[in-house]
């Protein structure tokens, strides 16, 4: 592969790249995902469905950050190998005062960084919180780990990582 740097992404660092996942492909995804945010005037890089987060993260194109709680993570579940920093902490929900230097001991600011929450809502506040810390490639997962709720307030039904079928475990 060559050494093309289009976004962040270094095809010539990716050493363990899914060959099912093409280059093209992952730049389709990245300029889609970009579009998406222009035309609903994100203040960060964009958004990306569950399905296309997953080409990513699996690629080794992008680092996914869950940003759920430990409790959310281990009675919920999780995508495995994936970066944990909370953005709400407590059993009040409050917002953690050190999610961004956190998620900056973890990724650089120039890295394709993927959010992942319950539904979309809070990785798109912690997107914006990255985005205006100089984060320059955030992009939010829609649809979130469990989707939104439903005509009987439930998740799971409408969207989300689970509903898609996509790899996840729980502890």
């Amino acid at each position: 592969m060559g050494a093309a740097v289009i976004h962040h992404v270094d095809f010539g660092q990716i050493a363990d790249i899914d060959a099912s996942v093409s280059e093209a492909l992952i730049l389709k995804i990245i300029a889609g995902a970009r579009a998406a945010g222009r035309e609903l005037q994100l203040p960060y890089a964009g958004r990306v469905t569950p399905a296309e987060a997953w080409q990513l993260f699996n690629a080794n194109a992008a680092q996914l950050i869950d940003v759920r709680t430990n409790e959310e993570r281990k009675f919920v579940g999780h995508v495995p190998n994936t970066l944990h920093v909370a953005w709400q902490t407590g059993t009040s929900l409050n917002r953690n005062p050190r999610f961004v230097r956190e998620v900056e001991a973890k990724v650089r600011k120039d890295a394709v960084v993927l959010l992942l929450c319950r539904s979309g809502k809070r990785s798109d506040a912690a997107a914006i919180s990255l985005a205006e810390a100089g984060f320059s490639d955030v992009y939010n997962i829609s649809e979130g780990f469990e989707g939104d709720l439903d005509d009987k307030t439930r998740r799971g039904a409408l969207g989300g990582w689970r509903y898609w079928g996509l790899p996840w475990i729980q502890d």
